[in-house]
């Protein structure tokens, strides 16, 4: 099938008030054009406004008053909203494809993933550009550019720009020689490194946050100046740790085994720092009493570590801190970008959209930080959206980043890239159905026990799972797994996968798990078994005693 025909087949498959069908284990043909989506005038298009952070935590957003303000009280929070592989790169390829990753093949950062592995020739930015917008990227891009090599080719990819982008201003990386006007990178926030429209740019003694919000604003000034509808992702780095190291940052962190080493943390202005330490009195992921999971023998092997050491619990707090205090410092520049969208009469025709690329541990399961697990800390991002028509609420239907291209597309009125695993949230929007779907979970950790091959197991991958309503289910290339129950567990505390109690529930896991690891296309969006599904009420309820139940925890 021809990739047009197929991102076709997923624009219209669950689009605008869709409803869930079961439908065939293979792709469809594509619709006859009388099905199409229809086209939107330019005139009447919507601007769309993309803001999506750097591992920032769905429990961070209470740092930022303005993202509060200006689109959660404009708009609709959804509370179930997932990365499927919460990675930086996968997840912003995932973005841009509506792909699980297994499909696009960008599984890591580092080669033969990151960067190179993407085929960008048909993305969002192409489909939009395609139908009439203009449209840009301002900050981070994937892992990998500007040191990696252009897909399929071995051009470098220092100044090239992707196709589908009328104004390009993307972090890149590359080994500067120390000293020069360049030397910095995207992880810089006092020195962002930029490909501007093709041309390395340097931002030194420069705050990132400040610096890629002030570029979004003039790139939307042109925009409007054109009078064309607009597609604007802007992508700051906080609050992932970065340069430079600032007097207050944990260097000398003692580990169990006796080690010294630092605990990487985001750089944030002076005028922030101190802000709020009386509020945040240990690590998000840490109780008060300085303890984490009292038992970590039911999870994997790699997972069983001893429990944080007090240098380490202080570098977890410091950690916290500095990320509240980076995303408050971007909140500010969020507050003034969206002022100014209103000020030149722009804000009710734009959709603004709130996201993450991943979460991230701050201590839960005795990890000290990362991500790329399958568990709630790293797996769960925020997600708020506002715009025309869009009323205001909480969803509780679930929500990934494979649904953000065709809900974007679906705006405009244009293709969706490619055969998209996800489906257009237009229909949530609206109002809730219930879980009907699975979220599929996957991951490629490097220092993972080295995989089995497993029958089935996607090539390239060392985790692979389902996250439905009540249950989480994962299994390892290694042979390893876990399962649980989260409206009893909802912390993921007690692995279940062994226990013969609920070996009944674990088959029929087993069963789903294999049906969608590898789905293509539609396949992915084959609605689960009706016991496993649950309604808008029980969703609600789940994820409103997570949210309690881990707040008590944690305090």
């Amino acid at each position: 099938m021809r990739v047009g025909a197929v991102a076709l087949a997923c624009a219209i498959g669950l689009g605008i008030g869709a409803t869930l069908q079961v439908m065939p284990s293979t792709a469809p043909s594509a619709p006859p054009a009388s099905q199409q989506p229809p086209k939107v005038a330019l005139d009447d298009a919507p601007n769309v406004l993309v803001i999506e952070t750097d591992d920032m935590r769905s429990d961070e957003l209470r740092f930022m008053p303005n993202v509060e303000k200006f689109i959660a009280r404009r708009g609709l929070n959804f509370r179930n909203s997932f990365a499927p592989n919460p990675l930086c790169c996968p997840s912003r390829t995932s973005f841009l494809t509506g792909e699980y990753s297994h499909n696009h093949r960008v599984l890591s950062h580092f080669s033969p993933y990151g960067f190179q592995a993407f085929n960008d020739a048909d993305t969002l930015a192409t489909r939009l550009q395609d139908a009439g917008y203009r449209t840009a990227l301002i900050g981070k891009y994937l892992n990998g550019y500007g040191n990696q090599h252009v897909f399929g080719t071995k051009e470098p990819s220092l100044n090239y720009v992707p196709p589908g982008w009328d104004q390009w201003m993307a972090g890149v990386e590359y080994p500067f020689p120390k000293g020069s006007t360049l030397a910095g990178g995207t992880y810089n926030y006092m020195s962002m490194t930029l490909n501007v429209n093709g041309n390395v740019v340097g931002n030194r003694g420069v705050y990132s946050s400040d610096m890629t919000a002030r570029r979004t604003r003039a790139v939307v000034d042109g925009f409007e100046a054109e009078k064309l509808p607009w597609f604007v992702w802007w992508t700051p780095v906080a609050p992932h740790f970065g340069m430079p190291i600032e007097p207050d940052d944990p260097r000398n962190v003692v580990r169990p085994d006796g080690q010294v080493r630092p605990m990487d943390t985001p750089a944030r202005p002076e005028w922030v720092r101190g802000k709020f330490d009386k509020q945040i009195k240990h690590g998000f992921g840490v109780r008060a009493d300085g303890t984490t999971e009292t038992d970590i023998q039911d999870k994997p092997r790699f997972m069983q570590k001893l429990e944080l050491t007090p240098s380490e619990l202080r570098a977890v707090r410091t950690n916290s801190r500095q990320r509240a205090e980076s995303l408050y410092a971007l909140d500010k520049q969020i507050g003034v970008t969206i002022e100014h969208l209103k000020s030149i009469g722009a804000l009710d025709n734009t959709y603004l959209v709130f996201t993450s690329d991943n979460g991230y541990f701050l201590g839960e399961h005795r990890k000290r930080g990362g991500k790329i697990l399958s568990h709630e800390p790293s797996l769960r991002v925020p997600l708020l959206i506002a715009g025309p028509g869009v009323p205001v609420g909480e969803r509780f239907d679930p929500a990934m980043t494979i649904d953000l291209a065709p809900t974007i597309s679906t705006w405009a009125g244009a293709e969706i890239p490619r055969s998209c695993d996800g489906m257009p949230l237009q229909s949530a929007i609206n109002h809730d159905s219930g879980w009907n779907r699975v979220v599929l979970t996957e991951g490629l950790v490097e220092a993972l026990e080295e995989p089995l091959g497993l029958p089935s197991f996607p090539s390239g991958l060392s985790i692979t799972g389902i996250r439905v309503n009540r249950w989480a289910y994962f299994r390892y290339g290694s042979g390893a797994a876990e399962m649980y129950d989260l409206k009893v567990d909802p912390l993921e505390m007690q692995n279940l996968y062994k226990d013969p109690a609920y070996a009944d529930v674990r088959r029929q896991l087993q069963d789903v798990w294999t049906r969608y690891q590898m789905c293509q296309g539609r396949e992915c969006r084959i609605p689960l078994p009706d016991e496993l599904r649950a309604t808008p009420e029980e969703a609600r309820e789940l994820v409103d005693y997570q949210d309690a139940r881990t707040q008590a925890y944690y305090e």
